[in-house]
């Protein structure tokens, strides 16, 4: 399943990811906000995710269904720098995405939030980092 959306998304998923993949293939994770040093649409200091999405199904990242990630890059014309890799609250609004920008469909990606400007803000280095830097949404003052 892996290779085979790899293939239709045109990128390597990142190592980070594709182990989370195989824990669970998306979901809910205990932690939902993620700090930053400017402010969004959600806060003034952080947004929220409601999920990762997985692969496969009508809800994957390579799904064909209508809400797989090539569709709300052109649905919600979020900028074309790779894959949606969560949901938001905002249900559509804004948006998580790998950004292969600088490094190509083959290198590691960055994770980039993308807000209803619809400008990619860089907010972690890998898939790994991202998930390491969500903290409970009441931790956040």
């Amino acid at each position: 399943m892996i290779r085979r959306a790899e293939e239709d998304l045109g990128v390597r998923l990142p190592r980070s990811y594709v182990d989370v993949l195989l824990l669970r293939n998306g979901g809910t994770p205990r932690n939902l906000c993620y700090p930053t040093l400017f402010p969004t649409s959600w806060a003034d200091d952080h947004f929220e995710i409601s999920g990762i999405r997985g692969i496969g199904g009508t809800w994957g990242i390579d799904s064909s269904s209508g809400r797989g990630s090539s569709y709300l890059i052109s649905e919600w014309k979020y900028p074309d720098i790779g894959v949606v890799i969560c949901d938001t609250p905002s249900a559509g609004h804004d948006t998580v995405m790998l950004d292969y920008s600088e490094c190509g469909p083959e290198g590691e990606p960055a994770v980039a939030y993308i807000d209803e400007d619809r400008i990619p803000r860089r907010v972690a280095q890998s898939f790994g980092e991202f998930l390491a830097r969500l903290v409970p949404c009441g931790s956040i003052n």
